[in-house]
């Protein structure tokens, strides 16, 4: 492992043990079925881990803390695969290690650790939902999809400045308080699959781990073609502005 490496794999290990220590250690300890007002503090307590964070450690590894964004920024062409796939491991390991802490401190698995679950039977207004495993695919994707854009536009692209993390950590808030109900709105590999093994409960295990990878490999599809797109309109003003000789 190169010198240069190593720290960024540490970082992003923190970053994800603390992310989930505290956002599935939020929804575990505020409970199911609390409404609005509950769903608002668990979206706040990732909103808040995560933008801390990355302003933390986005100097060093970027702050990505989600396999899903990390495969974004991959597709996207921001970084190597080696280095990718050693962000998604210790992002994977943090997440699992940040659970397995939940458990031992909040003791057993009777809270479910924050482990995410797809909606049944929930109240809206006079009738009830169910989602589905297509729906909730669906709705992990597009959450990914929009997280993924905002950091390939703020911080690989650098256009927020020093304010990208601002701009991810609202971004996390408000797709959990959309997500959060239902389907408990990870789209975060890691943050799913920690809890999952810290509880043994592994249902929709699947969906909770490709459903943000396809969302974050579409984004980086629409943004490097957003980016082709723009760099020809720039070539053509160019082209256009220059003086026929």
């Amino acid at each position: 492992m190169s010198n240069q490496l190593a720290p960024k794999l540490v970082v992003e290990f923190i970053g994800t043990f603390a992310f989930v220590f505290i956002g599935a250690g939020a929804a575990a300890v505020i409970g199911d079925g609390v409404g609005l007002p509950g769903i608002a503090a668990i979206a706040l307590a990732h909103g808040l881990a995560i933008m801390a964070f990355a302003f933390a450690y986005g100097p060093v590894s970027g702050g990505h803390m989600n396999p899903a964004v990390t495969i974004g920024v991959l597709a996207a062409g921001a970084m190597d695969s080696i280095t990718a796939i050693g962000y998604v491991l210790s992002q994977l390991v943090g997440g699992i290690a940040g659970a397995l802490l939940l458990r031992i401190v909040l003791g057993g698995t009777a809270t479910g650790l924050g482990t995410p679950a797809l909606a049944h039977n929930l109240a809206l207004g006079s009738m009830s939902l169910t989602v589905t495993p297509v729906a909730g695919f669906i709705i992990e994707a597009v959450l990914a999809f929009f997280l993924v854009t905002v950091v390939l536009s703020t911080a690989v692209a650098g256009r927020a400045g020093s304010l990208a993390p601002l701009a991810i950590g609202m971004t996390l808030t408000f797709n959990i308080l959309m997500g959060g109900a239902l389907t408990g709105a990870p789209f975060n590999p890691a943050r799913a699959l920690g809890p999952m093994v810290a509880t043994g409960r592994f249902a929709d295990a699947w969906l909770y781990l490709v459903a943000p990878v396809v969302g974050a490999i579409v984004a980086a599809a629409v943004h490097s073609g957003l980016v082709l797109i723009t760099r020809e309109g720039r070539r053509a003003d160019t082209v256009a502005a220059t003086p026929a000789e």
